[in-house]
């Protein structure tokens, strides 16, 4: 009987929540047609992304289940959860969720489309109390489009006779239609009128609302199960018109579920099979291996080929609204260098190299990358850090040395490594952020990119002929390379006696201030920390970060420095878990939920990382430890959660079941994190090889082997230097042309000495500083000729000081 719509109450509907990052499963067809991605977690689908990677359309989509005596159970809250994909390495799942007070059982298969813009999903329902009859089964869908929930339209339809649930937002439409005839259908504001508020509150839906316009919306129909039907198809379709969404769920629905399955199988089993059989089986009995190739697979861009996202999640996520738009799916450098890493080491050369012109193609005019960014390269995040600007230059050297850039392709990447190199050497070696992306200073981790990737791009000059651009390179970095003891090493300190050795490098020291002796001696702030909790001396935190020093060829893993600096890592940063040992990321880190287990909200306490465990088997590895090495990757692969999906960080507290938070079980951060996917390829590989994968080799040739050191100290605006080591040329390096006007008897007398522009824009000037005599001081200040000015202020270099002081 036609009913007269009404408008649904409680317009807009309450603030838009995203939904638990701790994802048991992600999935896509490697199917330019297809164009879907999918997360689930619960039992149910979570976010579903169209039509690119960083375009999130949905919050979640279950079933709720409703009986006699005013029986209501949701699928996600009221049921245990088991999920397994199709086979190793095809991410299409089975799940079965089990009512909690045993009254049904749902099995779902779930999987994207390969030849159109749906999801489908088959659902069987079986009762487990009762008969069939007794039960009603409805689909729940809350539209997020386009990564927001307000904002969002919803309304019951049809579309060629057949009826069809529609949302629409931002230029993006969905249609969710079904095999089995949709019953009563709504459509309704969050937390006043959407159907889990009208079957909770009454048992019965609303059919008069029809329509639920900008806002919070939430739409839901009851599928047509009977006694003899117990098996239905739900397709989500999208498209940019309401009409294009639902043409292609209803062509997913006739086409059916098998077909679709067939081909999607296929699909990623031809892929798995031309990958390294890095294989081994972890302690649940499955592969591992093929659980990170597919998670780094599904987090690609179809189209911008190269392009891959962080994780297919939002960390936090339930406790995330609509300020929260980019979550992790955007892409960061750093971690889409470290993916075309572990896509290297498992063989497929092909998508490193296409990560490598997508870097090429969204790198900024000046040479640098955005912190992090949509697809198409617009900035997200406005911080720069100089890692992720020299990170690019390793992966298209690894990719030359490999033989996958061959040199007559090295060519085309020429523009994009000058214009690295030259951002790297004009803006370093102070980095705006650290890896973590919260401080500015000098950080051991940034600092070993910084001169691995300028060893790394010398060389790749010199295979184009640039010989003298090349050799500044070398010169720069050999300078920093010198430096990374003075700028982040400290000895005698509290840490030093109660781990009882001579020092340790520090996790970041600040940049250079007129207060500071060096850079050690200043305060660090620590964010994610309450007001007035924020700042501590720089000796006082210490970070794995400092393992990168070996990692990237500066430091022999003997080192008796990185040998101390470990002692103090494991004092201060180890935790023993059930699957083995992990690391904090520094102490007093805020990033992670709050002693009482309540979600990050600006401010926590960190926890365990597991890649930092990755990162540390390596450093065993170099060190020739591969047995503690092999223990290491069994505590990383020991903190998969479901289906082999690495988390971001691991609960380190107390089980607390309400907050699902369970002792060496995935937190609430991101899950899947590709990064620690990556991580883990590269480890299986490095393990196999028996030496670091991606380890350059142009540091352990000259610093760890030759032991070369540097004839300069360079002093510059962001780096100046206050004393220079006896017999040491002082190096001024400028960003625009100047005179130095220098005196080497407090002004006595006088000299000037024009600066030479060099192929980065480098304004350079050496000054004949190795034969002063000790103590010496050396006054300088600047006159600007393209602005005829002064510039005022006299500075002043020690020489035969210590780089140390």
């Amino acid at each position: 009987m036609a009913v007269t719509p009404t408008v649904p109450s409680g317009a807009p509907g309450i603030p838009a929540r995203w939904t638990s990052s701790a994802k048991s499963g992600v999935g896509s067809a490697l199917s330019p047609a297809s164009r879907v991605w999918f997360t689930l977690s619960h039992g149910i689908l979570n976010e579903i992304y169209y039509p690119r990677v960083d375009s999130a359309c949905t919050r979640d989509l279950g079933l709720i289940v409703t009986g006699p005596n005013g029986y209501f159970s949701e699928e996600k809250r009221d049921a245990a959860h088991a999920v397994e994909p199709f086979e190793e390495g095809v991410p299409a799942y089975r799940l079965t969720n089990t009512a909690t007070d045993g009254a049904y059982r749902i099995d779902k298969r779930i999987l994207a489309d390969p030849t159109r813009p749906a999801l489908l999903q088959e659902i069987t329902f079986t009762p487990l109390k009762g008969a069939a009859g007794d039960y009603r089964i409805y689909a729940l869908l809350a539209p997020h489009l386009v990564n927001a929930g307000m904002g969002n339209t919803a309304w019951i339809g049809d579309h060629k006779g057949q009826p069809v649930l529609f949302a629409a937002g931002r230029g993006t439409c969905l249609a969710l239609a079904s095999s089995l005839p949709w019953r009563t259908c709504s459509a309704g504001y969050v937390g006043f009128s959407d159907g889990w508020q009208q079957l909770h509150n009454t048992g019965e839906l609303d059919a008069a609302c029809q329509r639920a316009e900008n806002g919070n919306v939430a739409l839901i129909g009851e599928i047509g199960f009977t006694s003899a039907k117990t098996k239905a198809l739900l397709a989500l379709g999208f498209g940019a018109t309401s009409d294009e969404a639902a043409e292609n769920a209803l062509a997913s629905l006739k086409q059916g579920f098998e077909p679709a399955a067939q081909a999607y199988v296929e699909t990623w089993r031809k892929w798995q099979a031309g990958l390294l059989p890095l294989d081994r089986r972890a302690a649940s009995g499955t592969s591992t291996y093929r659980a990170s190739t597919a998670v780094l697979a599904t987090h690609r861009s179809i189209a911008r080929p190269g392009a891959a996202v962080a994780s297919l999640s939002i960390p936090w996520g339930f406790n995330k609204g609509d300020d929260n738009l980019g979550g992790y799916h955007l892409v960061w450098p750093r971690d889409l260098v470290e993916t075309a890493g572990g896509f290297l080491a498992a063989g497929d050369a092909a998508s490193a190299l296409q990560i490598l012109e997508y870097l090429r193609a969204i790198q900024q005019p000046d040479g640098h990358w955005p912190q992090n960014a949509w697809l198409d390269g617009s900035a997200y995040w406005p911080g720069i850090q100089m890692d992720e600007c020299a990170f690019p230059l390793l992966l298209a050297d690894t990719l030359y040395r490999a033989g996958h850039l061959p040199r007559a392709r090295l060519d085309g990447f020429l523009p994009m490594i000058e214009r690295a190199a030259s951002y790297v050497v004009r803006n370093g070696p102070v980095t705006g952020e650290d890896r973590w992306e919260e401080d500015a200073g000098y950080s051991p981790f940034t600092l070993a990119v910084e001169i691995a990737a300028l060893l790394a791009a010398a060389d790749l000059l010199d295979a184009c002929g640039k010989h003298a651009p090349a050799n500044y390179l070398r010169d720069t970095a050999d300078c920093w390379n010198d430096q990374v003891e003075r700028w982040t090493y400290v000895s005698g300190t509290l840490a030093c006696r109660q781990a009882g050795v001579e020092g340790y490098y520090v996790r970041i020291a600040p940049p250079d201030s007129a207060e500071a002796g060096s850079p050690k001696d200043g305060y660090v702030p620590i964010k994610n920390r309450p007001p007035g909790d924020t700042e501590r001396p720089a000796e006082e935190i210490v970070s794995p970060d400092a393992l990168a020093l070996v990692r990237f060829g500066l430091r022999a893993a003997d080192d008796p420095r990185m040998v101390d600096t470990v002692k103090v890592i494991d004092a201060q940063l180890r935790c023993d878990l059930p699957q083995g040992t992990l690391w904090y990321r520094y102490n007093s880190d805020g990033y992670g939920e709050h002693e009482d287990g309540s979600p990050f909200d600006g401010t926590g306490q960190g926890r365990p990382w597991p890649l930092l465990a990755g990162e540390r088997a390596h450093f065993e590895l170099a060190a020739g430890r591969k047995d503690k090495a092999a223990a290491l990757l069994e505590a990383l692969e020991g903190s998969a959660g479901s289906c082999g999906l690495l988390p971001e960080q691991i609960w380190d507290g107390p089980d607390m079941p309400d907050r699902e938070l369970l002792h060496g079980r995935p937190s609430g951060s991101a899950m899947p994190l590709v990064w620690a996917h990556s991580e883990h390829i590269k480890l299986l590989r490095s393990l196999r090889d028996g030496a670091v994968f991606d380890r350059p080799p142009q540091g352990v040739k000259r610093y760890i082997e030759d032991k070369t050191t540097s004839p300069l100290r360079t002093w510059r605006f962001n780096n100046k230097v206050r004393t220079i080591p006896a017999g040491k040329t002082l190096r001024i390096e400028l960003l625009e042309k100047a005179v130095v006007h220098w005196s080497s008897d407090n002004w006595a007398t006088t000299q000037d000495s024009g600066t030479q522009e060099n192929a980065f824009g480098i304004h350079l000037v050496d000054l004949p500083t190795a034969g002063l005599p000790e103590a010496s001081t050396l006054i300088f200040t600047f006159f600007w000729p393209g602005t005829g000015d002064w510039e005022n202020v006299d500075f002043s270099v020690i020489s035969g000081g210590q780089d140390s002081k």
